[in-house]
């Protein structure tokens, strides 16, 4: 094993002088870095975690002294080994009660001195590593459940258990958590897409999400002793800030840093968008509660919310209605991109006023996903075609829900229409029908047809007719035809406005047409008994 090893010196020639005085390599010892200034030294050490720093006591700005205090506070686990001249023994034995293992004096160090301390620092290092690990596991499992638990205490006292407080801070008694904590705060984090993402997915792939964000953010925090991160419900979490001896603006700073932290790690390592708050700072852990409350509302409040709770019309819902839900549906059977698109502009201008997170907003969200999933079934096949419900994660706006919300059902109507021009077709068939499923309600001809394919008019008329023993103008007749069936079952318009909708340029011709492939008129197909399948002949 190579330790690391951090010299830090504000003089050239002395980092000159140690990196060729004896072969690191050969002892086992690799010099990752070097430093001139202490506020350089904790940047390295930050970013590299060498295992020995090497410093000397006399340096401008921050001196030895303090760097080793510093270290000695943020990294209890680097070994440092001083560097001074006669004149900095009072610095030295400072150094020394604070922590430092030794010191060479510069004009005294030599090939052996230098070889015989960093030995030492050596056996150091694995007399910390043998204590780390021969902590045995009965007392790892225990110290575990005890945090475990903690974290049920605390999750009752945040939803407003009866008697939670009480029974926290009796616990936290007993096992003297928070040990020297003058101040407390709480935060809430919210993951914006949860009910999206969970939607779909088992108990256990939910519990295993929630299991990895809450050990995650408890990572990025570090000592459980001051910040422990608690799962509350429906995606968000808590975390609760124990702070010793920190004015209240410097605890909120604190806080505020370390949350920033936290949502960089979720979104960069588990690709979950999140958003948080801290609340106030409170002098008890009873007064937690209010503190997680007041972030929570910070997180839930939107600048509309006023114009939402204004009157009746505008109080969030949690679903789509019936008539939402048949529009929906209508038009994708239609394979009618304009009518989807109306639809899910129709959902979002009820829901664009609501934080992307609340629940009005996913429910109705995994509605209209659900009834995608339904319309083309897993069996079916072509579902991986689709956008994973897994982008959610990474959506942090309403815009970039809309806008992934309509790509999603522009691709199922892509795949709709696919599924339904699949047969014993060629290619350039294959093509057509779907141009055909795709263009109906508007304008198509054989003539447009072929000249989207690439083809001879009067070449693809004749391989379409021996293909789907139908004509162009026959097949594009039935499309419309049982596209207006589907309408008149729908009860929402008048025949005249069908046979505009589905393509037809005038009403008697539609009539017409009507009567010969279903056998009877639009009134008499409207009028039949319910329940009666009467298809397109």
């Amino acid at each position: 094993m190579m330790y690391q090893v951090l010299i830090v010196d504000d003089e050239a020639l002395v980092h000159h002088h140690l990196w060729t005085m004896i072969e690191w390599e050969h002892y086992g010892f690799e010099l990752c870095g070097e430093a001139y200034s202490g506020s350089m030294a904790l940047q390295l050490i930050e970013r590299i975690r060498p295992q020995i720093a090497i410093i000397d006591i006399n340096m401008p700005g921050m001196n030895g002294v303090e760097l080793q205090g510093e270290i000695r506070r943020r990294y209890p686990e680097i070994v440092t080994i001083m560097l001074s001249s006669y004149d900095d023994y009072d610095y030295v034995r400072e150094c020394l009660r604070n922590g430092a293992m030794d010191y060479l004096l510069k004009h005294r160090l030599n090939e052996q001195s230098l070889i015989t301390i960093m030995n030492r620092a050596v056996k150091e290092l694995e007399e910390a590593n043998t204590a780390v690990s021969s902590k045995s596991a009965q007392e790892v499992e225990g110290e575990s459940r005890r945090n475990e638990l903690l974290r049920e205490y605390l999750s009752h006292l945040l939803t407003g258990k009866p008697g939670a407080a009480q029974e926290l801070q009796a616990y936290v008694a007993r096992h003297r958590f928070f040990e020297g904590a003058v101040c407390y705060a709480a935060a809430a984090v919210q993951i914006i897409p949860f009910l999206l993402l969970t939607g779909s997915q088992s108990d256990v792939q939910t519990n295993r999400l929630v299991r990895q964000a809450v050990e995650l953010t408890q990572q990025t925090l570090g000592d459980p002793s001051e910040s422990l991160a608690v799962y509350v419900e429906n995606g968000r979490l808590a975390v609760i800030f124990a702070f010793k001896n920190r004015s209240e603006q410097a605890a909120s700073s604190e806080a505020e840093r370390l949350m920033s932290h936290v949502i960089h790690s979720l979104e960069l390592f588990l690709n979950l968008k999140c958003t948080y708050a801290v609340g106030h700072i409170c002098g008890g852990l009873a007064r937690l509660e209010a503190s997680y409350h007041a972030a929570e509302r910070v997180i839930d409040a939107t600048p509309s919310l006023k114009e939402t709770t204004a009157s009746p019309a505008n109080t969030s819902r949690l679903s789509l209605t019936i008539e939402e839900q048949k529009q929906l549906l209508l038009s994708m059977e239609r394979l009618d991109k304009e009518g989807v698109q109306r639809s899910l502009a129709a959902v979002f201008a009820a829901i664009r006023k609501h934080p992307l997170h609340s629940q009005s907003v996913q429910m109705m969200i995994s509605e209209l996903l659900s009834i995608g999933e339904k319309a083309l079934p897993r069996e079916a096949g072509g579902s991986e075609e689709l956008p994973s419900r897994e982008e959610l994660g990474r959506l942090g706006s309403m815009e970039g829900l809309e806008a992934w919300l309509y790509d999603y059902f522009d691709q199922l109507l892509n795949l709709l229409r696919q599924r339904q021009a699949a047969g014993p077709y060629s290619r350039h068939v294959s093509q057509t029908i779907l141009l055909i499923l795709e263009r109906y309600p508007s304008f198509i001809t054989l003539e447009l047809a072929a000249g989207a394919i690439g083809l001879n008019p009067s070449y693809l008329s004749r391989i379409f007719k021996e293909e789907t023993q139908m004509t162009f103008s026959e097949y594009v007749n039935r499309v419309r035809i049982d596209a207006s069936c589907k309408l008149l079952e729908s009860g929402k318009y008048s025949i005249k406005q069908i046979s505009s909708q589905v393509g037809f340029t005038t009403y008697n011709y539609f009539f017409k047409v009507f009567k010969e492939l279903t056998g009877m008129t639009p009134h008499a197909y409207v009028a039949r008994p319910s329940g009666r399948d009467d298809s397109v002949k």
